[in-house]
């Protein structure tokens, strides 16, 4: 019954949407505010540990070790559990940031790929790059994500992963489940690679869209001043006011939640009239934003990350549980 009601107000909201045209309005923001409330399971004793969510991020290593516990910590504030496979000197100072997350330190043993898979069966959606580094654990990361596409999850790809993607397309091309989060340096290393041609600096609503047509319509997030989401087909952006506060971590927040709402989006809206990695990417976006204005109120020009993550769950309630 729930599937059949979040299946007409789907096709509602977007049927008014693609009435007006090809980029978002003012009214869409509330729209796919609804959506991703749609998507958001409801809190009961009946449920039992992980069903609302079991996160990998596979990324952490001895240099960068912030930010596979911002995206993971970011994920367990929505989901029951986060997972990090890193390297073995980035877990214990993983592990020291929080005993709520479950550590692997895998990444950069002769057997990583079979030690992740291992866990695959176990997780509903994966973040790929935060902290990977671009040195020898590339490899290792495109077979595991290829065993990921076998399981038909959500794969949110970010950071180091981007590069990757740069080097390899192929690994996440026409994958529906994939979504890619880039800045607009990443985003015009892709697109350059993708296409072999300069990018259009003054359309880049026009060239994200060409990126994620040669993705094989790829939902594609360009972070900035107003994030833009599209998936080749239809662009939206989510222009939530946030702050002039650009502090490291932002974006790991953005990859963790952001895979947490894939999980629901594919879970509850399915094969609809909606990508449903669209309305995950607006819902985190939506929701980065919310904590990034928040904090800034508290600390101003101080505001970190850390103090974002603490903005969570109030951000979380005023937007999608009011």
């Amino acid at each position: 019954m729930l599937t059949r009601t979040v299946t007409i107000f789907v096709s509602s909201v977007f049927d008014r949407y693609y009435s007006l045209g090809s980029t978002s309005h003012r009214g869409m923001d509330d729209d796919l505010l609804s959506l991703v409330k749609n998507t958001i399971p409801p809190l009961t004793s009946k449920k039992h540990k992980g069903q609302d969510g079991r996160i990998g991020i596979i990324g952490g290593c001895q240099d960068y070790t912030g930010a596979p516990y911002f995206a993971a910590i970011s994920a367990l504030k929505g989901a029951d559990l986060s997972h990090v496979f890193c390297t073995k000197e980035a877990a214990p100072v993983i592990k020291s940031y929080s005993p709520e997350l479950i550590v692997h330190p895998v990444l950069d043993s002769p057997n990583a790929v079979e030690e992740i898979e291992k866990w695959l069966p176990r997780l509903h959606s994966l973040v790929v790059g935060p902290g990977l580094g671009r040195e020898g654990l590339l490899l290792k990361t495109v077979k595991v994500i290829e065993k990921s596409k076998t399981r038909d999850i959500p794969i949110v790809i970010d950071a180091d992963g981007l590069w990757l993607v740069t080097q390899q397309p192929s690994v996440i091309q026409g994958y529906h489940k994939g979504i890619l989060t880039p800045n607009i340096m990443e985003f015009t290393r892709l697109y350059q690679a993708l296409n072999r041609e300069p990018m259009d600096s003054s359309d880049h609503q026009h060239s994200l869209m060409q990126l994620s047509v040669a993705m094989g319509n790829l939902t594609v997030v360009l972070k900035g001043e107003q994030d833009v989401i599209t998936d080749g087909s239809k662009v939206f952006t989510c222009s939530l006011e946030g702050s002039g506060r650009r502090c490291g971590g932002q974006g790991d927040l953005l990859s963790g939640s952001m895979g947490v709402f894939a999980h629901w989006g594919a879970l509850t809206l399915g094969p609809l009239v909606v990508n449903p990695s669209v309305v995950a990417a607006y819902g985190a976006c939506s929701l980065t934003r919310q904590c990034n204005s928040q904090a800034f109120q508290r600390h101003g020009r101080s505001t970190t990350t850390s103090d974002m993550i603490q903005e969570i769950g109030s951000a979380f309630k005023k937007l999608f549980e009011s």
